[in-house]
């Protein structure tokens, strides 16, 4: 007798995806925050799952280390212990990276062999294997440049790494949705249009998230709702000649979008939320709108306080979460009023 395709166990599959990506990109936000991701330089994709395990091994990995920028300029007062602290979190960060890939392959192989997958569902599940494997080889690219000349990434690939992260999540989350809930249903275009709208500017304050984080553009202007006592934008913030390069590579010019951007995506939510009330919604969509409501209050605050204490490591890592948790009630907003 043939499996029912599509079952629940392939929604658990997808779910269990995204929660892994979850864990990744928490951690991936503690490996930035404690400069923890040039520690380790070289990559192995099967034996750089094994820590050093003894002295000898754990000297060498420190020693290779030393060879690089990161040490020579910022951290030549390490100790060895010192590294043990740091190179923990990119190890569990790339581990992670590689549990996903397994988590997601073997169970998508024997769908395959079991015929439990339809062929919109095997595509579907196609390009999320291509944007988990870009996802790799943007954290691989992302390292790199920072084992050049200056003990920095470029801000423009961890930007692109990190978002790749969210919207590799946000793409499985949508899979696992078509399959939950597989019927359809008439909307108001022009709301959906909306939502659609809202989503794009959020998408753009996550890049632009991206680009505060890898310039550590939060360390600056320290104020709120004025970058600097008085001053709704800083004379900092467009010094920089010609005047587009103030959008794209100054620290306080991006961190001045990023704040003006929050703005936007309040007021885009808040309006979902006020015509979505003016609607005959099913439960879910009340539900869905509420949240995304809720949500962006709660991130909106945790931004503000990111601000103002100069970004300590746990408001730091909030502050990513929320903003993955607003995605995925824009993911799923956006998926309850386009069926």
């Amino acid at each position: 007798m043939a499996k029912q395709k599509d079952n629940k166990k392939v929604i658990y599959w997808l779910l269990t995806g995204c929660t892994l990506l979850f864990i990744m990109v928490v951690v991936g936000g503690i490996t930035r925050l404690t400069d923890s991701g040039l520690s380790i330089s070289d990559y192995k994709i099967i034996t750089g799952t094994i820590p050093p395990l003894n002295d000898a091994e754990w000297q060498e990995a420190f020693d290779l280390y030393q060879q690089y920028p990161e040490f020579q300029k910022l951290h030549s007062h390490f100790t060895l212990s010192d590294f043990k602290g740091i190179y923990f979190w990119e190890w569990l960060h790339r581990v992670i990276g590689r549990l996903i890939g397994m988590v997601f392959i073997i169970p998508f192989i024997y769908f395959l062999l079991t015929k439990q997958l339809t062929s919109k569902t095997i595509n579907k599940c196609l390009v999320l294997l291509f944007l988990g494997g870009f996802q790799g080889f943007l954290g691989w690219y992302m390292v790199k440049s920072g084992l050049v000349d200056m003990p920095n990434v470029s801000h423009y690939r961890l930007s692109a790494h990190l978002t790749t992260a969210f919207f590799t999540f946000a793409a499985t989350l949508w899979v696992a949705l078509d399959l939950k809930f597989p019927h359809k249903k008439s909307i108001d275009k022009s709301f959906r249009n909306l939502i659609i709208s809202g989503y794009t500017v959020l998408a753009i304050q996550i890049i632009y998230g991206g680009f505060v984080a890898g310039l550590k553009a939060g360390l600056l202007h320290n104020h709120w709702p004025f970058m600097n006592e008085g001053k709704f934008i800083h004379e900092s913030a467009y010094a920089i000649d010609p005047f587009y390069l103030n959008l794209i590579e100054n620290p306080s010019g991006i961190q001045f979008v990023h704040r003006t951007i929050a703005y936007v995506v309040v007021i885009f939510i808040g309006i979902i939320w006020y015509r979505g009330k003016q609607m005959a919604l099913t439960s879910m969509q009340d539900k869905a709108i509420n949240s995304l409501l809720i949500l962006v209050c709660f991130q909106f605050l945790l931004g503000v306080l990111t601000i103002i204490y100069g970004v300590p490591l746990w408001l730091g890592v909030a502050h990513q979460i929320g903003a993955f948790f607003l995605l995925s009630a824009m993911t799923f907003t956006l998926h309850r009023f386009s069926r």
